[in-house]
């Protein structure tokens, strides 16, 4: 006979059966609708059963399924979330070449624009003619003379590129499936010629993802005084992209977010993961101010655990922008907000044609124009948030 506050359990559990099984459900469906891949999908029903199992044989009855079922929607949804960022390059993701969003007002007469290189001589994940050929294309329409890189960095290569755009460079051994340990995507010379560059007036667009990508630009952004994560960065409970508003302030308040003119102010911005980062000193953009947003970095690249470690991000950045030298930096950890691409078998949008995203485009052009010099700052140079 089981005692009094178990047979209380065991209806409450009958009770709310509807909700918590909704609950669980929901992580579920979210699982098999996203694009990770059902390997992943049977792993997360492996570990849900065994905890449901676990439970069981422990209490001999069901009131504790309770708090289990309550808990699994959350880890359903987060462990689907981070992981459907982990498969295979090309195995996922393309390009969406129907997204061209209309521009108001072009920055520049067409072909006036300043020189972009876009960098593809570090088997960049992300590059001109592939899943950044939306942005390409949304930057050509604004005036700009847009180019693929394909040579290391040193002073000739870099001295015709009034903005360098490097988007998850990476390691030349360390290439799907990665693991560990990941090289660096740049040679010392390329790092210190980025940096000489920048600090004689070149402006760098620098886009690090999520995990294998921190580590491999790390020299890189630690030379500019930015510091990476090397996990994924995720809410517990969040379903979708991440979205930062202007209305609770993790949309900071700065010339890239306000624009030319009232048409150009940005309220939102969505990204999908990516990784998070800190700053010796800079005007912050996109802040994570959730208390439970976190980072999980994998031990080996695309087999997950509960023990992988994770590291509370609250107040930490995953968009700033610079001032280096005489020169300007802009520095994302996310890659797919500024493209537009389609996700999976079902071609789900992710990115700036994402139905979340629809000032994203916006965004990509106002952080370009600060980069062009072309938004006047709003006020001093302040430190970024640490």
């Amino acid at each position: 006979m089981l005692p009094n506050s178990a047979v209380a359990a065991d209806k409450a559990l009958q009770l709310n059966a509807s909700r918590w099984t909704h609950e669980f459900t929901c992580g579920i469906d979210y699982a098999t609708r996203t694009i990770v891949p059902l390997s992943v999908v049977r792993f997360i029903l492996w570990k849900c059963c065994r905890m449901l199992r676990m439970d069981l044989v422990s209490t001999g009855h069901c009131s504790c399924m309770r708090s289990t079922l309550m808990r699994l929607g959350p880890v359903v949804r987060l462990v689907a979330g981070l992981l459907c960022t982990f498969e295979p390059a090309g195995a996922q993701q393309v390009e969406d070449p129907g997204f061209k969003p209309a521009i108001a007002t072009p920055a520049f007469a067409d072909g006036k624009g300043p020189v972009v290189f876009i960098d593809e001589a570090h088997n960049n994940f992300h590059t001109a003619s592939g899943r950044y050929q939306p942005f390409s294309s949304l930057l050509r329409r604004d005036g700009y003379v847009v180019s693929a890189s394909s040579a290391n960095f040193d002073k000739a290569a870099l001295s015709n590129a009034a903005v360098l755009v490097i988007a998850n460079a990476t390691g030349a051994r360390n290439q799907p499936p990665f693991s560990a340990p990941i090289e660096p995507a740049f040679s010392n010379a390329e790092v210190a010629a980025v940096r000489e560059w920048v600090d004689s007036g070149g402006s760098l667009l620098l886009i690090v993802d999520h995990f294998p990508w921190p580590d491999a630009s790390r020299n890189l952004a630690n030379a500019l005084g930015i510091h990476f994560d090397s996990g994924t960065a995720g809410e517990p409970d969040l379903r979708g992209p991440l979205v930062f508003r202007r209305s609770d302030h993790s949309l900071a308040d700065h010339p890239i977010v306000n624009g030319r003119t009232a048409g150009e102010r940005v309220d939102s911005v969505a990204t999908f993961t990516g990784s998070a980062f800190k700053v010796d000193s800079g005007e912050p953009l996109l802040i994570f101010i959730n208390p439970h947003t976190f980072t999980v970095t994998p031990k080996v690249f695309g087999q997950p655990s509960e023990n992988d470690p994770r590291t509370a991000i609250q107040g930490w950045l995953q968009g700033a922008a610079l001032h280096v030298g005489k020169g300007r930096v802009a520095v994302f950890g996310e890659a797919a907000m500024f493209s537009s691409q389609l996700a999976g078998p079902a071609r789900l949008p992710m990115g700036m044609n994402q139905p979340l995203a629809k000032q994203n485009a916006q965004f990509a052009l106002n952080v370009m124009h600060w980069l062009s010099g072309m938004l006047d700052e709003l006020r001093p140079r302040t430190p970024a948030r640490r």
